[in-house]
């Protein structure tokens, strides 16, 4: 596999904190937060559906639209539950991405979320303005 098509691939199947947030006024995906309810309860991204991954076969249908271009996160880049979501989703027919980083990024550069906040990393992010990636 050469370079262009190594991260062409990557970008078909990943998205960022960052992307995520920029498409989340124009309804172009559903988020999805594939973590446990204690989890979820304890902050989430604001917008973001909560069905757990065990949960996504028996539930998806009912909870995400047909046809929606699905983006899923879990806690954060050491955790392996969004990929397995994503799997899931994909098992079932939908167009669907993962968010690197999860709920940990998403807080940490700054987005909205519901339950407790995270004060702005400037390791992660920069604080006023953005990366300009």
């Amino acid at each position: 596999m050469d370079a262009i098509t190594h991260f062409s691939t990557r970008l078909t199947f990943e998205t960022d904190a960052s992307d995520v947030h920029a498409a989340m006024g124009t309804g172009a995906l559903t988020l999805v937060d594939t973590r446990s309810t204690e989890a979820w309860a304890q902050g989430h991204v604001l917008g973001a559906i909560h069905l757990p991954t065990r949960d996504i076969a028996a539930r998806a249908a009912e909870v995400v639209p047909e046809g929606a271009a699905v983006v899923t996160y879990c806690w954060g880049p050491g955790c392996n539950g969004a990929t397995k979501a994503a799997l899931e989703f994909a098992k079932l027919g939908y167009s669907v991405r993962e968010m690197l980083g999860g709920f940990e990024y998403w807080a940490r550069e700054g987005f909205p979320v519901e339950g407790r906040s995270v004060p702005v990393d400037p390791l992660t992010t920069v604080v006023t303005g953005g990366c300009g990636c």
